[in-house]
């Protein structure tokens, strides 16, 4: 039998309210099985701090104790901020390269095996929701790092300049492309390097290297997510201490605690109006414990350290007292050291240091270690020629070494050797902050992430790269890509104004393009359209990922056609039946506009509300589980709704059956039936029709949609027809002419809004939606044969 713990005084009046207020909570403390993870009992409603259900404290058994032994109980305290405080002796932790769960040594590949750890080098990913302050934490991390570093005389000029880089530049460390500047979300992966060297190390010789890694956030770049996790130890999840944890974090954080990496919380923005008071009740962190266990969090991973920070104030603390003076700005008199030197030395305890894996196959008859990277990005330098960035699993690289590429899909039984393409190392670099700086020395060990020029232009992602004099048998063991969604066709510009505002017509270049951009985008999948040669059909996640990548194409200066996405669907293997893709969809509302919203997505887009909730400050959460075919053109369509309140995330569940025809979803659209500029008197009285797409002076041409029709079917008009020009005047006809200011979609909202028998003409100037079949008496016998087919199936049914 157990003996009961002893408990402070101050304990009991903290267990008699959770008796009272949580009965099946402390009878499951009874059970002799009782860990953290299993007092959490999962609610999707408590995920989001929703719930009220909070336990003061709990009894948990160490997860680190044998079957067969005693189990030693012991008392997880939560303080006021609900964080469970507890010590564990842990046990070397190693991770395999692979997105499956973390399975024992005696289980693992047999090709590499754990040696030992680079205890000087971290690798880190961070992970935060749009706006949580993700790039205020790394540019305080950059300048906090650059500090602590004393340089050489010769480095001090280059660190004084990047310094001032830094201080004007490093916003944009992040977010530094222009479309993630303008989206606010993080599309493609980075990796910058901190040279820490902490204020009680007594020489330049013990500086630790942290790699920091961004990675995006949005499950449609599920393929960058997966390879990116696989080079760090470790994630940083970044929550803003106001709003809680959200649902845009869930994919990375779900597909990082799978891999069995350790994760380390930063409550950010704590000096927030009412962030502390969400602190002290417990909120934040019942919030976060909740979302980790939902998410399958195991109990090592359940254990997570808690920074308290002000990115924006410069402050990071560990210690609950000291955050309450910063954050309520009664925290003059704090002497403890509340720099951001506390978060890197949080990191440098709580993320695991790198392990070198040491093949046994190898044919090595030194001592050697096998020099073994693999390549996780891939690129091209008009100067440097072929690069990859990855991370080095065992072996040392420098500067001149003959290199070879082993590919991903190779194996042993190919034959005993492989004819790899080879070539001379001509540079390794790192990035520290923005900028690719060389690695002085050009030497570069197991455990580090660096990027090496000159590898052979064969080289693809997740391909490995070794040494030609001592190469690696067998490749390293590379993640799986999750299957595509959604496809479309993209081809050159059909369009009567083709050629007129692109430079990049033809549609071999946008094949080319396409082909291209599978080189690092290894979650698309590009081949020619077996039914029309100039047309290349691109499978992809989602519809941000594809309107990213027009977007991108667009202001490079192509010009191209873009039909209507369709559904990648599968067929079950047991029963044949017809599979298509599911999705969980998450919606923060203001509570007025639920009724809207659950009409919207329940109907004829065949969603199902899962569950609803209100919080304290007006808004509604709502959880659906919708048909990823019913998503499309749904944000518009909310957006419009909901005034532009509505903020909406949406996750890939699973494949379920197909539910049949989706409609309600169509509009009917004003269509021009003549060619030239736009007039004012036309556009005023097509202005009654419906809502417009352009404005005056616009050019257009006949089968382009210039509007969208306040009443079901298309309708032809006139946008080019003047005014009469006669002797008569009258009050009437000397009106003001008024013309309401046009609804301009994006090229990611007309993905989803355009119908079947529409196209999308994308040019570096212009995005316009237009018919497929520009002839309008064309499109009318096309329309009566339709109708006649549906029609005859709808009586064969019957």
């Amino acid at each position: 039998d157990l003996s009961p713990p002893r408990f402070h005084s101050g304990y009991i009046s903290m267990i008699s309210t959770a008796v009272k207020r949580v009965p099946p909570f402390l009878a499951r403390l009874r059970s002799n099985k009782t860990s953290i993870r299993h007092t959490m009992r999962h609610s999707s409603m408590m995920e989001f701090g929703i719930g009220k259900i909070q336990p003061c404290c709990t009894l948990a058994i160490s997860p680190f104790s044998n079957a067969g032994t005693q189990p030693s109980f012991s008392l997880h305290k939560i303080t006021g901020v609900g964080h469970i405080q507890s010590k564990r002796n842990h046990e070397s932790y190693n991770r395999w390269f692979s997105s499956a769960d973390a399975a024992s040594v005696g289980d693992a590949d047999n090709t590499m095996t754990a040696n030992k750890h680079v205890h000087d080098i971290r690798n880190v990913a961070i992970i935060a929701h749009v706006d949580h302050g993700k790039t205020t934490i790394v540019d305080g991390l950059l300048r906090c790092a650059s500090e602590s570093v004393s340089l050489d005389d010769d480095d001090d000029a280059d660190q004084s300049s990047s310094k001032e880089g830094e201080s004007d530049g490093v916003a944009l460390l992040m977010d530094c492309g222009d479309l993630e500047r303008e989206r606010g979300i993080t599309i493609t992966s980075k990796v910058t390097r901190l040279d820490y060297l902490d204020e009680a190390t007594a020489s330049n010789e013990n500086i630790k290297t942290i790699n920091v890694v961004d990675t995006p956030g949005h499950a449609d770049f599920a393929g960058e997510v997966d390879r990116i996790l696989t080079m760090i130890d470790g994630v940083c999840l970044v929550v803003d201490a106001a709003e809680g944890a959200m649902a845009q974090t869930k994919y990375v954080l779900s597909r990082a605690l799978k891999m069995g990496l350790k994760p380390v919380v930063i409550l950010n923005k704590c000096d927030k109006d009412d962030a502390w008071a969400r602190i002290e009740s417990g909120d934040v962190e019942m919030e976060l414990l909740e979302t980790f266990d939902s998410l399958g969090a195991n109990d090592y991973q359940m254990d997570y350290v808690t920074v308290y920070a002000s990115g924006k104030a410069g402050w990071a603390t560990t210690d609950l007292d000291v955050a309450r003076e910063l954050a309520t700005g009664s925290g003059d008199n704090v002497t403890a050291d509340i720099s951001m030197k506390v978060l890197l030395d949080v990191i440098l305890e709580h993320i695991p240091a790198p392990v070198i894996l040491s093949p046994d196959d190898t044919n090595n008859e030194t001592d050697e270690p096998v020099f073994a990277l693999a390549a996780t990005t891939v690129g091209y330098d008009n100067f440097l020629g072929r690069l990859c960035t990855g991370r080095i699993y065992s072996g040392t690289i420098q500067k001149g070494d003959i290199v070879g590429v082993l590919p991903r899909d190779f194996t042993s039984e190919d034959g005993a050797s492989v004819n790899m393409a080879t070539s001379s190392i001509s540079g390794i670099f790192v990035t520290r902050g923005v900028t690719r700086t060389d690695l002085d020395p050009p030497i570069a060990s197991a455990g580090d992430i660096v990027t090496l020029s000159g590898v052979p232009d064969s080289i693809k992602v997740g391909d490995t790269v070794t040494l030609k004099s001592n190469p690696i048998q067998t490749p390293i063991e590379t993640p799986p890509i999750n299957p595509p969604t959604l496809s479309m066709e993209i081809g050159a510009n059909t369009g009567p104004f083709a050629g007129q505002e692109g430079t990049i017509v033809a549609s071999s270049k946008v094949y080319e393009r396409l082909i291209s951009e599978t080189d690092n985008n290894v979650a698309l999948n590009v081949r020619k359209s077996e039914n029309d040669a100039e047309k290349t059909i691109v499978d992809a996640r989602g519809e941000l990922q594809l309107g990213i990548l027009i977007e991108q194409m667009r202001r490079e200066g192509f010009e191209m056609t873009v039909s209507p996405p369709r559904i990648i669907t599968t067929e079950c293997k047991d029963t044949g039946d017809k599979l298509e893709p599911y999705e969980e969809v998450i919606i923060d509302v203001e509570s007025e506009y639920s009724g809207q919203v659950v009409n919207l997505l329940t109907g004829s887009r065949k969603g199902v509300l899962m569950s609803m909730s209100d919080s304290s400050d007006g808004k509604t959460r709502l959880e659906f589980e919708a048909p990823t075919r019913g998503l499309l053109g749904f944000g518009s369509e909310v957006a419009t709704a909901t005034r532009g309140t509505a903020i909406v995330n949406h996750l890939f569940i699973e494949n379920r059956h197909y539910v049949g025809h989706i409609g309600g979803m169509e509009k009917g659209k004003l269509v021009s039936n003549d060619t030239g500029k736009a007039a004012l008197f036309a556009l005023t009285n097509i202005a009654k029709r419906g809502s417009l797409f352009i404005e005056t002076g616009e050019l257009v041409y006949p089968g382009m949609v210039i509007g969208e029709n306040s009443r079901p079917g298309d309708l032809e008009v006139n946008p080019v027809r003047g005014k009469e020009v006669t002797n008569m005047r009258t009050v009437n006809k000397d009106e003001k002419l008024y013309v309401p200011p046009p609804k301009r979609l994006t090229v990611e909202e007309l993905i989803g809004y355009m119908n079947d028998d529409e196209v999308v003409e994308v040019t570096p100037k212009s995005v316009r939606l237009r018919k497929t079949e520009l002839d309008g008496k064309a499109r009318e016998r096309a329309a009566r044969s339709r109708k006649k087919r549906m029609t005859a199936s709808s009586k064969n049914g019957k």
